[in-house]
């Protein structure tokens, strides 16, 4: 159970018999939550938190195995108030799955088309000093199983395409169209549907839930499917990306290598239609790097994704089918789409 403030306030993941002899400040600390939870669980200390958010991540939200409770200000969690916002979360966590089984298009009609198709993209955003046009006229289509770059200079506008691509922001104009789903037609919640049902993510900032082990990181998106055997299926993932004795370390343990091993397993394990990589080396050094990038591509072949990858580097965007070049906004001739 967390609060709104994102502070951990009980989890049946992890029990033990008694504390360990000798504590960690990294370790989670063992408390005794009175009421209905009466075991001693695991929950986390300002020495393993970050800064508490002002919201819930939007997975623990939509986890169907934690709850979040509402306190009044100033005011404890009783039991029979966790109790009450645990059934509010369980009828969100089914809302959503609700909208996925609406959102899921036939596989017939996710091959009779391209997997990704954009027209005529365009996003501005305005403020005191007048309109800046990001995205002029974006257009381009991307089929099932093929890897593209999308490369360019810092601020020409790749992550905001990537963001738009994802249906995690919204355009001024134009459309984007994933497996047959018109994103913008969708409401918020139905975007989100569709990105959990088909889409993968890899960040350069690695974005794991720092207060969830290695494997509970992996599990989320099964168990936010429904899916039963996530934890044999997160395991084996985490094995496949060579952390199978690190399934039990938290974030802050790992190396950035290692995380960004662990938001790869987390990306692949749904077996999504597209991944979307936003510069996943570039808070790494070369040699991690150089490991991270054969993993995502080796793993992208295995199980045929259609990749869309933001990077920098010529040697990285050159390993992929396409590259797209965004220059001040605009995407230059593609040779394939001319």
């Amino acid at each position: 159970m967390i609060t709104t403030d994102g502070c951990c306030c009980f989890s049946t993941v992890g029990r033990r018999a008694r504390p360990p002899e000798v504590v960690s400040p990294l370790m989670l600390a063992l408390a005794t939550v009175q009421g209905s939870f009466s075991a001693a669980s695991r929950c986390p200390s300002s020495a393993t938190q970050p800064v508490p958010r002002a919201r819930p991540y939007s997975a623990d939200t939509l986890s169907p195995t934690t709850t979040i409770s509402w306190p009044a200000a100033g005011a404890a969690v009783a039991p029979i108030e966790a109790k009450a916002h645990a059934s509010a979360a369980t009828r969100r966590a089914l809302k959503c799955m609700d909208l996925r089984r609406v959102c899921r298009a036939p596989k017939s009609e996710c091959m009779s088309e391209p997997i990704i198709v954009v027209d005529r993209l365009t996003r501005q955003v305005s403020d005191a000093t007048g309109t800046l046009t990001i995205l002029h006229d974006i257009s381009f289509t991307l089929n099932a199983r093929e890897s593209a770059a999308i490369v360019g200079a810092s601020g020409s506008g790749k992550s905001t395409l990537l963001g738009l691509l994802a249906g995690l922001d919204v355009p001024t104009s134009g459309s984007v169209r994933m497996a047959g789903s018109d994103l913008f037609s969708l409401s918020e919640d139905a975007r989100a549907a569709v990105r959990a049902e088909r889409v993968g993510f890899v960040f350069q900032s690695f974005q794991l839930l720092a207060h969830r082990t290695a494997l509970e990181n992996v599990m989320l998106p099964l168990e936010l499917a429904g899916v039963r055997d996530a934890r044999s299926r997160a395991s084996e993932m985490l094995a496949r990306v060579g952390l199978g004795e690190r399934l039990q370390h938290y974030p802050r343990v790992l190396s950035g290598g290692e995380q960004q091993r662990v938001a790869l397993a987390r990306a692949f394990v749904v077996r999504p239609q597209v991944l979307l990589a936003d510069e996943p080396t570039g808070s790494l050094d070369f040699a991690t790097g150089e490991t991270v990038m054969q993993l995502m591509f080796d793993l992208n072949r295995e199980i045929g994704t259609t990749l869309v990858l933001v990077t920098h580097d010529q040697a990285i965007a050159g390993r992929c089918d396409r590259q797209l070049h965004i220059e001040a906004g605009r995407l230059l001739a593609d040779p394939v789409e001319a």
